[in-house]
């Protein structure tokens, strides 16, 4: 249902039921309202996320590489999952509770932190820092990241977010000096 056009209106209990082939009450023996349903998909995305990221973390030590793993895991994260993509856009969350919008909000700062720190660890683990300071390059990438799946959202996922990733990473890349 998210991944459709029907995922860009007001998604109620009614349509979410008959899009997964269940009653109502089927879904709120498992959950006690809408907003809680939405609370479990975000934290779906925040533990696929935040998990990830974690382990680039631990297995990468180049910074290059690992700001390249960390913004294509977004993208790819995105372009396979386009319904949670709307999730993550806010999209989905147009009408619901500002909670959830906030969650989404607070999973995005906390992926802007882990880019900051890894920006600022260049110069521990590699010598040099960056002349640009390190806050306002974090925001750079994920605005990036941000912007694309915006763009996958708004063409109804026909532009997606890894497209040309290859071609474009360099010209983001020049930006981190």
């Amino acid at each position: 249902m998210l991944e459709s056009s029907d995922g860009s209106q007001r998604i109620t209990t009614a349509k979410l039921a008959a899009s997964v082939g269940v009653s109502e009450a089927a879904l709120y023996r498992h959950f006690p309202s809408k907003t809680r349903m939405f609370d479990s998909l975000i934290e779906f995305i925040e533990d696929s996320l935040i998990t990830r990221i974690n382990l680039i973390l631990k297995d990468e030590k180049d910074t290059s590489a690992r700001l390249r793993l960390i913004v294509l895991l977004i993208l790819g994260f995105g372009e396979r999952n386009p319904g949670l993509t709307r999730i993550l856009t806010g999209h989905a969350l147009m009408f619901e509770q500002d909670r959830l919008q906030d969650r989404i909000n607070q999973l995005f700062e906390r992926i802007e932190v882990q880019l900051r720190q890894v920006l600022r660890e260049k110069k521990m683990r590699e010598g040099e820092g960056y002349t640009v300071d390190e806050a306002l390059l974090a925001s750079q990438l994920l605005a990036f990241c941000e912007g694309m799946l915006s763009r996958f959202v708004r063409s109804e996922f026909k532009y997606r977010p890894t497209d040309d990733f290859d071609a474009r990473w360099p010209l983001v890349a020049a930006q981190l000096k």
